[in-house]
Order: structure tokens, then C-alpha cells, then sequence
């Protein structure tokens, strides 16, 4: 009974932050910064991250920081595993520059939530044309990168269930093989404590492993991707050994 008592607090929570920080941002946009922007929505995810903290007891344990490229205009790509929206929310804190998601247009549409989202640096596509939102992605990607906003993905494109791994797509890869920047690696294994497709979360532990950079430069997208999965994977059953079977 506490979880459901807890998830429906954290769920008020959200809702009762996002208001007013998503209207403040709509309305401060039209005479501030893409940058400072940024790091104003950040704020609001820190709420969002203390509430779960506190409200729903799930603690935080990251490694590999040290890995993250450094410099103002260092570029990155960073490729995540997807197992709840926590990731989403989550990973902004954690990192030193600004981050340009890749996301359906459709979000856009969420009251208080998109239309702040659509103030922001992010890459919006259109999932009825690959092709279109490929070329968009790296067109799009590239010119962020350049300014030191570092590029963030999900390539299995969807939420995926703990212990499950989805169809890894090249897009990230492109990207940084076009742009010439490194992949980061992420794995995260918020499924433990935020379920997909669940309203119901659990206290625990989530653990974020970020991986040491992998050049692209000279590389071949799909085996880049193959390296990128395959580290990710790999660390997702360290990380989290009871959601795999065993061989």
C-alpha cells in the first residue's frame, strides 16, 4: 500500500512544480538564452529528483563521471539505455553541459511540460519519415554540437521492460561519426525502483554507469552501434545480475 500512497504523492509533486517552472520558462524565453534556459528547466528536474528521493526512497548511485569529456566546447553523443522516464529526468542533473534530446513532435503537445520543452535546444522529429528525421537529426545535431550542447539518444527508441534489450538503431552513431564527436555509453537500471509503463514505483537503489568515451572518428555507424550496445548490455548485467537469466 506505501508504494501506491508514495507514487501518488511524487506524481502530485510533479504536477504541482511543473506549473508554475513551465509557465515561468515560457514566459522568461522570449527575452533570455537558450543556455541559461537550460539550466533554469534543470532546476525543476532537481525538484523532480529530490521528490523521488524523499517521497518515493529511491537513492541515486553514479559512476564513471570521470569519463565525460571536458572543455566548454568538448562535444559528446551520448547513447542511453531506456527503462523508465527517470532517465529522462534524471540525467540533465548530472550533466556539466546542456543537453539537446531526440523526441516525437508529438510531445510537444503535453500542457506545461512540452510547450516549455519547445523553448529549448531540443531535436524534434517526425517518426512517419525516417529518412527525413535522420537527416534532420544530424543536421540539426551537428549545429548543437558545435555550440557545446552534447547530443542525448535512447537507441532502442523506446522504453524497454528490466531485462529486456530492444533493436539498437544507428541514428546516435551517425550523428557522432558526422559530427566527429565521441559516444558516451550510459547504462541506467531504473527499472528496479520506476517500472515502464507503471504509475506504481519502489524505493532501491538505481545505479548510472557512465562508460569511457568511443571515438568515431574514421568509424562505420552500425559497428560503432555494435560496440555501444554491446558495452552497454554487458554492464546492464553487471549492474543488475537478477534481471538476466543466468547461463
Amino acid at each position: 500500500m506505501m508504494p501506491v500512497i508514495r507514487s501518488l504523492l511524487h506524481m502530485a509533486w510533479m504536477f504541482v512544480t511543473v506549473i508554475p517552472w513551465g509557465l515561468t520558462l515560457v514566459v522568461i524565453s522570449v527575452g533570455v538564452r537558450r543556455t541559461p534556459l537550460w539550466w533554469f528547466a534543470v532546476g525543476w528536474f532537481r525538484l523532480v529528483i529530490w521528490g523521488a528521493r524523499v517521497i518515493l526512497g529511491i537513492q541515486v548511485r553514479v559512476s564513471g563521471m570521470e569519463h565525460l569529456p571536458v572543455g566548454a566546447n568538448s562535444p559528446a553523443v551520448l547513447l542511453s539505455k531506456h527503462q523508465s522516464t527517470l532517465e529522462t529526468l534524471l540525467l540533465p542533473t548530472l550533466m556539466p553541459h546542456p543537453l539537446a534530446y531526440v523526441f516525437k513532435r508529438e510531445l510537444l503537445r503535453i500542457p506545461f511540460f512540452g510547450w516549455s520543452m519547445a523553448r529549448l535546444d531540443m531535436i524534434h522529429i517526425n517518426r512517419e519519415s525516417r529518412t527525413l528525421a535522420m537527416k534532420h537529426v544530424i543536421a540539426r545535431g551537428k549545429v548543437l554540437l558545435a555550440r557545446g550542447t552534447w547530443v542525448i539518444m535512447f537507441p532502442e527508441g523506446t522504453r524497454m521492460a528490466r531485462g529486456e534489450r530492444g533493436t539498437y538503431q544507428t541514428a546516435g552513431t551517425r550523428l557522432a561519426v558526422e559530427a566527429g564527436a565521441p559516444v558516451i555509453p550510459i547504462a541506467v537500471t531504473s527499472g528496479k525502483c520506476w517500472p515502464r509503463m507503471s504509475y506504481i514505483k519502489f524505493p532501491g537503489i538505481v545505479d548510472v554507469s557512465i562508460g569511457k568515451p568511443i571515438p568515431s572518428v574514421g568509424r562505420e555507424p552500425k559497428e560503432l552501434m555494435r560496440e555501444v550496445e554491446a558495452w552497454i548490455e554487458a554492464e546492464m548485467r553487471r549492474l543488475d545480475p537478477d534481471a538476466y537469466p543466468h547461463p
